[in-house]
């Protein structure tokens, strides 16, 4: 197991400076998950880890021994990238044989090898296939099959699963988050923008804003206790509420949220903490969602188990769920107390 720790790390292109004095400890065999938008800086933290990028200051290390200044063959690190990277003319056994033959490995250890890595991703049916011959999840299957076979000390993860429609981008994740649990003794690093992937694959989650860390926790801490009003708007699907203005000032704070479960609509003529009228409603089947109109900047959005007698148009209160949490934020965006 291998740990890797960034100390002030920095990276500029020209003038732009993209990595800002970013520290961070990934223990020994944890799955990180770096997350952000756009433009925030995980994809280019991934590629100095590898060494795909120089840093511009500060040092990486892998179990307290410097790696910034190696090339990436030297860093014992294998990459998986959202565009596969398989050579289209060789076969899918020889994809993944590719990196063992290349280090002098013999035919049957290569053979011993292949066939396990194929066995543990369902693969084996495939490996006379080309590329050209495979489905959109069978060539990111390829492209983890030639990672693992190389044991590598750091694995990592860049975007894996963007080009593949919903259904498989599930199967997929699926099948990294078992080849974590099949593969304990190695550190993986992972790269998206898609919240769900983080909360669901990650042991811990580095969220990045602007070349910064925000916040890093485990997914139950970024959800239950963002620190900004960055990553309570960022974590959470769908969006957490924020309200400002005399719901804010009521809880003594600049800005207030609300997560939509935490929420209910009130029945009955009933006490209600906030009233407006239901402008949408989405039925997804296991969820429906009611947003309503109280006068903010944006509409309330409560979620619900089961569908509302309301329509659009009608007048609905809506009133916290007994134990629900109200998260508190100055105006600076950042986490005060949270109140009951």
């Amino acid at each position: 197991m291998t740990q890797v720790r960034l100390e002030n790390i920095e990276k500029s292109f020209g003038a732009t400076r993209v990595i800002k004095g970013v520290s961070l400890d990934i223990v020994a065999g944890e799955f990180m998950v770096f997350v952000g938008p756009s433009g925030c800086g995980k994809s280019t933290m991934l590629r100095l880890i590898a060494g795909l990028e120089q840093v511009s200051g500060g040092t990486i290390h892998f179990d307290g021994e410097p790696v910034h200044h190696l090339s990436p063959s030297n860093r014992k690190i294998a990459m998986v990238f959202q565009s596969y990277a398989l050579y289209p003319h060789m076969t899918v056994y020889d994809n993944i044989a590719f990196g063992l033959k290349l280090a002098g490995g013999g035919k049957e250890k290569v053979q011993e090898q292949v066939g396990q890595v194929a066995k543990m991703l369902q693969i084996e049916q495939l490996l006379e296939r080309l590329p050209k011959q495979l489905s959109g999840g069978q060539r990111q299957r390829v492209a983890i099959g030639r990672a693992i076979i190389r044991e590598p000390r750091v694995f990592l993860f860049d975007e894996p699963l963007s080009n593949l429609d919903a259904a498989l981008r599930v199967a997929t994740r699926l099948e990294i988050a078992k080849l974590h649990h099949s593969m304990k003794g190695t550190t993986m690093v992972y790269v998206t923008h898609d919240q769900v992937e983080a909360m669901t694959l990650a042991d811990r989650i580095c969220v990045l804003r602007d070349g910064v860390i925000e916040q890093v926790g485990t997914p139950s801490e970024l959800y239950e206790s963002p620190q900004t009003l960055f990553v309570a708007r960022f974590i959470g699907s769908p969006t957490m509420n924020t309200l400002q203005g005399a719901h804010a000032d009521k809880h003594k704070a600049a800005t207030v949220g609300i997560r939509p479960e935490d929420l209910e609509v009130a029945v009955d003529g009933g006490a209600a903490d906030f009233e407006g009228s239901i402008i949408h409603i989405e039925n997804i089947g296991s969820d429906v969602f009611v947003y309503a109109d109280i006068g903010g900047a944006e509409p309330l959005l409560v979620r619900r188990h089961k569908m509302v007698p309301q329509k659009l148009g009608d007048a609905v209160k809506v009133k916290l769920r007994e134990g629900a949490k109200v998260h508190r934020f100055d105006k600076d965006g950042r986490a005060l107390d949270p109140a009951a």
